[in-house]
This record gives structure tokens, C-alpha cells and sequence, in this order.
């Protein structure tokens, strides 16, 4: 992870001026902002194609044919895929990378932004790519990609029989597998959807389909002995490397391990199941009834329920609260261990825990302008565009990235200004 400690957290305010940007260049494309705050760019436009991507106000060394996808890594560093004669690569920072593909997208960072991996095309054979160093294997198609948590592991849903159109039995008997460090299973499957890497790098798990009617989970190519109507995206328990994937029997949801259901609730829906930090805690979206959204916890549902859905679950750094997500009719909230705020908003964004897990902020949308809630308590500044709060290590002071009156603004605001 990124250690925050060495950002400036003592300047009160630092501003850019972005209005020159759009006279200085023929347009000027949505813009990003780096993680500790110091940079905003975006990609412009020079002249017929020829673009460039502006930082700070200056543009880097060298312009591109085209450049889209621009992004900071965790770590800074900022990334576009970028074409050059062309050909396509990922720039980091300007420079791009030695190896050209036909095409490349899917840019993946590791949690720390050292490693960075995309997915390539050259002669219309896939893999993957790792700073800049694709897979020694090629293949026909390839989707559905997963990068390690440690940055060092990559891994993809890859096409390993060939097939023509008119081919069914083929598809039936299994044309796709998954590939970890471009070395694809033994074992092939009708269809191989979304993976995970083990923390260690030892396991890779995915979604499979084993013919026409049944679903399971497979790691390093072994299907699960027990087959279900269907599954979704599988998961690693972090204190012993075992799979927790959402499986359906019988028409409702549970939550199985290595094969094994677990929770001894079903539900009509379950996915997007997380563990806490420490691996203790076990939570995930449920619907107890059709059309009922809340959460469940190690597999009692909050007693709260909402009409539309609940996203974006996220753990306190303790795993002692829980906040998340929901819409009710029209209007998004946020929920904290159950408990509701009352402010609705047009949209919000991921909560952000503070270091000790007593505030919870977030972005929100209210008529077109943004602004920060923490507590339930809304930041008095509306703005243009907002980027999403951070914590300084301490949870003393919040950084806040804004866009007002065609002005970026990094600010540094103590917590107790915004909790009131």
C-alpha cells in the first residue's frame, strides 16, 4: 500500500488555473488528479493528430498520434495508452513503453502502483502485459483479467481450441480455460469468467461452466467436486488462501467455501462478497426478499433494506464498521452498520473510513454540483468537480480536491471543520 505519511499535509491551499488550458490547446479532455493531490492533467489536443497530455500546465516531451485512458497510479505515476506509427503502447509518465502492440486497454494497477499490467493484441493473438513485458503465449481470445494483489501476477480467460462458427459440439466440449503468467490450465471449460489471484500467488480461482446446465468454481484448473445452477466471482480468504465464492441451489443464494456452503441462510440474491481487513469478517450484497437490498454480515442480514440496491461496501481499517451504498427510490444514501443518514443525494461515491473508523466521508452529487459528507454533515463548499476525500495518516486532516470557477484547488482541511 501507499504510505501517505511523506504528502504534504501542513499547506493549507494550492491552486491551478485551468481556464488557460482550454485557449492554449484546440480541446481539452475530462481531467485526473493524482492520489496525493499535487497533479491535474488531462489529455489535449495539439493539432491534427497530435495529441498531448497536459500536467500542471505543461505538456510532456513528446506528442502522440493518439492517446486515451489516462490515469494516476496509486504511486503517481501517470499512465495513457498512447499511438505512436500506428502502433500502440502504455506512456508512463511520458515515456512509453519499448514494447509496440497492435492494440492495447484494461490498464490494472497493484495496490502500491509499481506494477502496472495491460491487456494486448498483436496479429490478433491475445495476452497480457506486465510493465511493459508480455506473456511468452498468445492466444485466439482472451477476457475477463486479474492482476495480483502484490502486482506480480497476471492472469486472463483465454480460448485454447480453436473453433468455426458452425462448430457447437466444439463450444460444448470446452474451448476455454485460464492462464496465470500467460500458462494456461489443463483443464477446459464451456466458459471461464471472472478470477482471483491468491495473496501469495500460489492459486488462481475462477468462474466456470462445465456444460450447458451446471456452474462451479475452479482453482489452479480443479473444478469444485460440488456443481451449482450458478456462481459468481470468487474470492480468497486472507488467513488461509481458501475460495469463497456466491452459489445458487435450488433457486436461492448462499455463500459456499471451497465447495462447501458456509452460511446457513439463502437468499434470492447474493454477490460482491468481502472479507474484513483482518480476515475475520465475512460480508456481502443480499436480497432477503425479492426486491429487498441490504447487507449481510457472516451471514445475518442488517434488518435496513432498500428498494433498488446497495454497492460499495467497505470495511472500517479495524473491520469494526461497515458503510456502504444504497438507492431507495431515486435517491442515493449512505448506511453505516445498518443505520442510515439522513441526506440524499443525485449520486455518492465509495465511502472513506478515517484511520481510527469513527468518520466516514464521501463524495455526493446534489444538482449537478459536489461536495463532501462526513458524519452526515455536509461540507459547505459546492463545487464543479471533486475528487474522492482522503485521510491524513493521523485522521486529523482530510485532503480535498476540487475544480471551482475553472480553478483546481488542493486543500488540506482539519477533520473537525468538516465533522463540525
Amino acid at each position: 500500500m501507499i504510505d501517505i505519511k511523506e504528502w504534504d499535509w501542513e499547506t493549507p491551499e494550492k491552486k491551478i488555473v485551468l481556464s488557460d488550458w482550454t485557449e492554449k490547446f484546440r480541446w481539452v479532455e475530462e481531467p485526473s488528479v493524482s492520489p496525493d493531490g499535487e497533479k491535474i492533467a488531462a489529455i489535449v489536443k495539439l493539432d491534427e493528430g497530435e495529441f498531448n497530455v497536459c500536467v500542471n500546465g505543461q505538456t510532456w516531451e513528446n506528442p502522440f498520434e493518439k492517446i486515451w485512458y489516462l490515469r494516476f497510479s496509486p504511486d503517481g505515476r501517470l499512465t495513457a495508452i498512447v499511438s505512436e506509427m500506428g502502433e500502440w503502447t502504455l506512456a508512463v509518465d511520458g515515456i512509453p513503453w519499448e514494447e509496440k502492440f497492435a492494440y492495447i486497454w484494461n490498464t490494472l494497477f497493484s495496490p502500491d502502483g509499481k506494477n502496472i499490467a495491460v491487456a494486448v493484441q498483436n496479429d490478433m493473438q491475445y495476452c497480457m502485459a506486465l510493465n511493459g513485458i508480455p506473456w511468452e503465449e498468445t492466444y485466439a481470445n482472451m477476457t475477463h483479467f486479474a492482476l495480483g494483489p502484490d502486482g506480480t501476477k497476471t492472469a486472463a480467460s483465454v480460448q485454447v481450441e480453436k473453433t468455426s462458427e458452425g462448430e457447437i459440439h466444439k463450444f460444448q466440449e470446452g474451448t476455454f480455460t485460464a492462464a496465470l503468467d500467460g500458462k494456461a490450465w489443463d483443464t477446459r471449460f464451456v466458459n471461464v469468467w471472472n478470477m482471483a489471484i491468491s495473496p501469495d500467488g500460489t492459486k488462481l480461482a475462477a468462474e466456470v461452466r462445465l456444460n450447458l446446465y451446471d456452474y462451479t468454481i475452479a482453482v489452479n484448473g480443479e473444478a469444485w467436486k460440488n456443481t451449482f445452477g450458478c456462481v459468481w466471482e470468487p474470492v480468497f480468504n486472507p488467513q488461509n488462501n481458501a475460495v469463497v465464492a456466491p452459489v445458487r441451489v435450488a433457486g436461492k443464494w448462499s455463500l459456499a467455501e471451497d465447495g462447501n456452503i458456509i452460511w446457513d441462510r439463502a437468499f434470492f440474491q447474493l454477490w460482491h462478497q468481502m472479507f474484513s481487513p483482518d480476515g475475520k469478517r465475512l460480508v456481502a450484497i443480499v436480497a432477503p426478499k425479492f426486491g429487498e437490498w441490504t447487507i449481510a454480515v457472516d451471514g445475518k442480514p442488517w434488518r435496513r433494506t432498500f428498494d433498488e440496491f446497495v454497492t460499495d461496501v467497505v470495511f472500517s481499517p479495524d473491520g469494526n464498521r461497515i458503510a456502504a451504498l444504497a438507492k431507495e427510490k431515486g435517491k442515493w444514501k449512505i448506511t453505516v452498520n445498518g443505520s442510515v443518514w439522513t441526506n440524499t443525494f443525485d449520486m455518492t461515491w465509495k465511502p472513506v473510513f478515517s484511520p481510527d473508523g469513527k468518520n466516514v466521508a464521501a463524495k455526493v452529487d446534489r444538482n449537478g454540483k459536489y461536495t463532501i459528507i462526513m458524519n452526515d454533515r455536509l461540507w459547505r463548499q459546492e463545487c464543479d468537480e471533486l475528487w474522492d476525500p482522503v485521510f491524513s495518516p493521523d485522521g486529523q486532516k482530510v485532503l480535498v480536491r476540487t475544480i471551482e470557477d475553472g480553478t483546481y484547488c488542493r486543500r488540506i482541511i482539519p477533520t473537525a471543520e468538516l465533522t463540525g
